[in-house]
Formats: C-alpha cells, structure tokens, sequence
C-alpha cells in the first residue's frame, strides 16, 4: 500500500517552507497536519519519541526528522521532476541556510517584534537553547551587526544570479528550481513574512535576487489538504514500516542492526530520541521504536548534524 506524504509543520515555520516549496517544485499532492509551534506537541511526541523540531514528515510508519533526510526521502520516493541533481553540495548549502544564514535572521525578526511575542513562546525557546537567555533587547542590540550579515548573505545569492540565470543550481545551468532555491530562499521567506519593510530595505540594492525570490514563491506549495493529527496517529498504528534492516560495513563505530542508540540535534532542541538501530549508512540513521499510541515505528534521522550515541 502506498502512503500519502504526510508534514507535520505550522504556517510560519521557515524550515517547513523548505519542504513546502519542493513540493511545489515537483507539483505534489501532499496532506498537512498543523502542529503547535512550541511544546506541547501530544500528538507529535508520539511519531518521534522527543524529537521536537518543525517539520517533521510522516509516510504511514516512518518518520522524518529534518529537512535534510525529508528532501533526501521526497526526491527519492518521486524522482521526477528533479530538484536535486547532483545533490551532494546542496547540502551543505542547506547547512549554510539553516545555521549562519537563520542565526542572522532570527534576531532581526525577534529584536523587532520581541516585546509581543506570547511569555510562554520564550520559555519555550529557552529550553530549546538551554545556553542563551530569549531576550528581545539584546536582540535589537545586534540588528545592526545582523543586517550587515544578513546584506552579505544575500550578496552570495545576487552574485550567483548575475549572469542572468533563473534559478540558482549550477547542475541545471540556472534553467530550473533545485532544492538549492529551497535553501536559499528559506530566510528571505521568513524576513519578508515578519519584517516586509525592513525586508524591503534590505533587498533594494538587490533586484536581481527580488526577481529570482518572486520566481520562487510563485512555484507554489504543491496540492495540499488538511488532515487531523488523530488521522496521521492512526494511519501510523495501522501502517508497517518500510525500512529494511541492513548492516553498515563502513560505520566508524562499528554498529548494527539491533543496537540500542539514542540520537539528538547537534545545535539546539537536544531531545534524546531512543530507539534500535534498523539500518545506518553515512548519510541517515533509522531506529525503531515503540509508543502505545502509534505501535511500531521507524524514525529517520541524517547523520550531518546529529549524534548518535550508545543508549
């Protein structure tokens, strides 16, 4: 039986518009279920064992975790039409979008906006970065430091575009969306949701990468319905995961199928996710796992930017 694309995301999350976009790229029919943007997540907790990021994707009984292993398993699951030939280094762009690329964005939208932001949305964030206060003033403080990052960002993007290419990716000669357009349009995205003026501001000497955004954006997000996270719960009890144990002759650590890991987030949101090892290779890591609420379930984590560690 073959499943539906299920995401577990919000609107506003800029990570789920990475994955919205692909969608949109490859004109998918996709079914959404609207989680809330900070804990607690019951109907979440469940599929991912602790895992609490946004998004997270769902194919009857195996679970996403990050965008990294979802575009990998969108592109792998419907290969045509391409958004990742060649894929290797647009990962590493993904990194560049997601941590530099993000880490200047957030406190220009949260050193604006941060005196309405709901009290318990900061503690919430406080606990996903156990290490820094959630403080919107020492926030506003480093704008100016950010916006001369986030200008040198988006100078990356421009000088990518000035031979009059469309579209970002070399592989496509700049005729097509790939997922490096994802990446890179990921914090413009978020910029422009929360701050359009200053967005605007920030992009006037930048028409090109303003022409190219607007090509993006007009990809759209595909075709999809809304599905209640009860239905996602239960389609995952009903469903049998597809993965397949299989050893790794290459592990660094010598582990295999059966060996008892927990796996957690590298950067911030270190929720220890426990599981057995159902197979591992140098780009993803999936466990199996158990929760009354949803039986058996394979979670699949990627390797770059995470740690697995004996349980």
């Amino acid at each position: 039986m073959a499943h539906e694309f299920i995401i577990h995301h919000y609107p506003t999350s800029p990570f789920s518009e990475k994955v919205r976009v692909v969608f949109g790229m490859k004109g998918m029919a996709w079914r959404s279920v609207e989680i809330p943007n900070m804990m607690p997540k019951p109907d979440l907790m469940p599929l991912t064992g602790g895992y609490r990021k946004t998004p997270v994707m769902q194919i009857g009984a195996d679970i996403y975790c990050d965008t990294q292993i979802i575009l990998r398993e969108i592109e792998r699951r419907v290969p045509e039409p391409a958004a990742m030939p060649n894929a290797g280094l647009s990962f590493a762009l993904g990194f560049w979008s997601d941590r530099p690329f993000f880490q200047a964005t957030v406190p220009l939208i949260f050193g604006e906006i941060g005196p309405m932001v709901p009290e318990a949305f900061i503690k919430d964030r406080e606990k996903m970065f156990p290490e820094r206060p959630f403080d919107h003033a020492q926030m506003k403080a480093a704008a100016p430091i950010m916006k001369d990052q986030w200008r040198a960002h988006v100078g990356f993007l421009d000088a990518q575009l000035k031979d009059g290419r469309e579209f970002i990716s070399p592989s496509t000669g700049g005729a097509k969306p790939t997922v490096s357009d994802a990446h890179c349009y990921m914090n413009l995205w978020f910029l422009k949701s929360g701050l359009p003026q200053l967005a605007g501001t920030l992009l006037a000497e930048f028409p090109r990468v303003e022409a190219w955004y607007a090509r993006v954006k007009a990809l759209g997000h595909g075709k999809p319905t809304p599905m209640d996270a009860k239905e996602a719960l239960r389609i995952a009890k009903t469903a049998t995961s597809e993965a397949k144990p299989s050893a790794d002759p290459h592990d660094p650590n010598s582990r295999k199928p059966g060996d008892r890991v927990s796996v957690m987030p590298d950067d911030y949101g270190r929720d220890p996710v426990v599981g057995e090892i159902v197979f591992s290779n140098a780009q993803e890591i999936a466990i199996k796992r158990n929760n009354p609420a949803v039986g058996d379930v394979v979670v699949h984590f990627p390797r770059a930017g995470f740690w697995v560690m004996t349980a």
